[in-house]
């Protein structure tokens, strides 16, 4: 499949919301998956807003907990931070070269072998509600033609939240959404530890069986967490998708 298939295929996908198990967790996902696979690009993560305006990890193109890590550096402060504040795109092209600017970041990037960050808001009617985060291991900025595309992929999710219920929605509606996905991703968190410990397996193999297992029964990844976290599915449930029988 050529380029501009792909990337048609990533719009109509951010779009299709009304499906009964659209999950807005997926949505996130779709979006960092979708920028992996279209721009030139080595990581992708996308964060949220809370309501005290701090930043929170929805997704990543890696299970890794050391880039969960990464992107809460900069949850009070860091290139994130600006561009949420912002609500304008920011640049590095040489973390490196910002030690004594953000030490922490410059620190966890170049441990993980990260060289430069892309910073895009992900907005609403230019009201910045999160921020998509590109990261390449090599320094320099990425093509312009990328950003603006990543600047699309960013509004065009942001869109989908709005129009994801059938239930007419304004602008205003869409920040009291976010909170409940920051929520739901809270919970979600709690129920990928949880099977974690269970399998003694890793974070990323434990998101792969509740994604099975949401999968399997056409429920939402988020109510699927939500039924483990209160007990109403038992871990061994959720294990078992791995070996039918």
């Amino acid at each position: 499949m050529n380029r501009e298939r792909r990337l048609a295929q990533a719009f109509v996908v951010l779009a299709d919301t009304y499906a009964a198990e659209f999950d807005p967790l997926h949505l996130f996902h779709r979006l960092v998956h979708a920028c992996r696979n279209l721009l030139e690009v080595d990581a992708v993560a996308v964060m949220m807003a809370d309501a005290r305006g701090s930043l929170k990890t929805m997704a990543a193109t890696d299970e890794d907990a050391a880039l969960a890590e990464l992107m809460q550096t900069q949850s009070g402060h860091g290139p994130c931070m600006d561009c949420y504040r912002t609500g304008e795109p920011v640049s590095v092209p040489g973390i490196a070269t910002e030690s004594e600017r953000w030490p922490q970041l410059a620190a966890a990037m170049t441990g993980l072998g990260y060289g430069s960050l892309q910073a895009v808001p992900v907005r609403l009617h230019e009201r910045p509600l999160g921020v998509l985060t590109l990261l390449r291991t090599s320094p320099g900025c990425p093509p312009e033609d990328d950003v603006h595309l990543a600047q699309a992929l960013a509004d065009s999710a942001a869109l989908a939240l709005m129009h994801w219920s059938a239930e007419p929605a304004r602008a205003e509606d869409v920040i009291t959404r976010v909170q409940g996905v920051i929520a739901s991703k809270a919970t979600l968190e709690i129920a990928k530890g949880m099977i974690a410990q269970y399998t003694g397996g890793t974070i990323a193999e434990a998101a792969r069986l509740l994604s099975a297992y949401a999968h399997e029964r056409h429920v939402r990844l988020t109510d699927t967490a939500h039924a483990l976290v209160t007990r109403r599915v038992a871990p061994d449930a959720i294990v078992e998708v791995k070996h039918p029988a």
